[in-house]
């Protein structure tokens, strides 16, 4: 995966930045420990080279910040990720914001403003029916008068000391801050993102494509091997970017432990689920659509138990790597609740538990980078395992670290 894998061998590693430009009430988010010089990219071990994995920094720093906000970013890229993950959403006026979904409530203070009252409706999105706020009813002028808030305070309370300061960033934006930190690191910063449902903002005539190529165009981004790569929960709006839109970056199609991407419910098609874009059939199709990385959640590589407990290690990896894909799976938290049993410190679900330790073994099984809400930890991880990779020459060197960047 360009973005991720291959930008991490070329030295795309940390992120340091700035509050958004137009943003006055927003405070610099506080220092944190940064990584200043990109880790070796690869190494050989026994004679066979070992790329280093790359990591993501899912919604920038999230563990610790707002997310998706340029502090998050800023803070995901001081502590060593790799790529930062901006998901795209629409205003009323068709520019491309960064909010997890187009469903604001949980996310900034929009519940609090009486002027947006009577914004407040409910909607179909994805088959799914929602009530609160959403992006594609506000002009980006409305939008930005929002602040940003923490989506889960109970959990991220440091994270939730800092609602009320940051503004939503336009994708734009969070370019022109990729460039500004690339400059000022003197290494490339990927970005990798994710337009949200496709097919719904299709719908209301507020296709988000389109922009997103030329966007990528204006900030010279359009180009394989360019630090950026475009993700979607759909094939159908990847296909399309890849052989009707003028999109040359790279691709990943995400996919979910159940359910179908809506492009394929949408079409009443009942046979390409999740669970047969896991099966070597599937993954031809990923790949004849000219994809180039699967995104699973973690789960569909290695099975989580009844009882919580990490299980057995699937195919889905050596059948996404027989069929020319990386594979870079979600999202990697520490909390305990969100870890396997055997990686849990206590039984205080909000505790931090050994989120280092868990990766490990999806490390062994091949994967080429992952998402995660704890940038540090996750370059904690990649660093163990490499060190690993010196001091065991067996571990983990088979599938991926052979395969090295041939077979693409």
């Amino acid at each position: 995966m360009t973005s991720v894998r291959r930008h991490a061998a070329r030295g795309l590693v940390a992120l340091a930045a700035a509050v958004a430009v137009s943003a006055p009430l927003a405070a610099p988010a506080a220092a944190a420990p940064a990584t200043t010089e990109a880790p070796a990219a690869a190494q050989s071990v026994a004679g066979k080279p070992v790329v280093r994995p790359g990591v993501v920094g899912h919604r920038g720093a999230s563990g610790y910040r707002p997310e998706h906000t340029l502090a998050a970013y800023e803070l995901a890229a001081a502590q060593g990720a790799d790529v930062i993950e901006p998901d795209l959403v629409a205003t009323k006026d068709g520019v491309l914001v960064v909010r997890h979904e187009n469903l604001i409530d949980g996310t900034t203070d929009v519940a609090q403003r009486p002027e947006f009252a009577d914004r407040k409706t409910t909607k179909v999105v994805d088959g799914v029916a929602l009530t609160g706020w959403f992006t594609e009813d506000f002009t980006l002028a409305e939008l930005k008068t929002l602040r940003a808030k923490e989506r889960l305070p109970q959990v991220r309370p440091e994270s939730a000391s800092y609602d009320g300061r940051y503004q939503v960033p336009t994708f734009e934006e969070v370019l022109e801050l990729r460039e500004r930190l690339s400059t000022r690191h003197g290494r490339q910063i990927g970005v990798i993102p994710e337009i949200k449902h496709p097919t719904y903002f299709d719908s209301i005539g507020l296709s988000m494509e389109e922009r997103v190529v030329e966007l990528l165009d204006e900030h010279g981004l359009n180009k394989r091997n360019a630090p950026a790569t475009v993700q979607s929960f759909e094939l159908a709006n990847l296909r399309d970017l890849n052989e009707n839109l003028g999109l040359k970056a790279e691709t990943v199609f995400l996919s979910s432990v159940n359910g179908a991407p809506y492009d394929s419910v949408a079409a009443g098609d009942t046979v390409r689920d999740y669970d047969f874009y896991a099966t070597a059939a599937g993954m031809r199709e990923v790949r004849a659509a000219g994809v180039d990385t699967l995104g699973p959640a973690f789960a569909q590589i290695i099975t989580k138990q009844k009882d919580g407990s990490m299980g057995e290690e699937t195919a889905f990896v050596s059948l996404a790597h027989r069929a020319g894909l990386e594979v870079v799976p979600y999202t990697f938290r520490a909390e305990n609740q969100f870890l396997y049993t055997e990686f849990r410190s206590s039984t205080d679900p909000n505790a931090q538990g050994d989120m280092v330790g868990m990766i490990q073994p999806f490390l062994d099984a091949g994967i080429d980078g992952f998402f995660t809400d704890p940038p540090d930890l996750g370059v904690q991880a990649v660093d163990t395992w490499m060190q690993g990779k010196k001091e065991h020459p067996g571990r983990g060197v088979g599938k991926t670290a052979q395969r090295g960047l041939q077979g693409r």
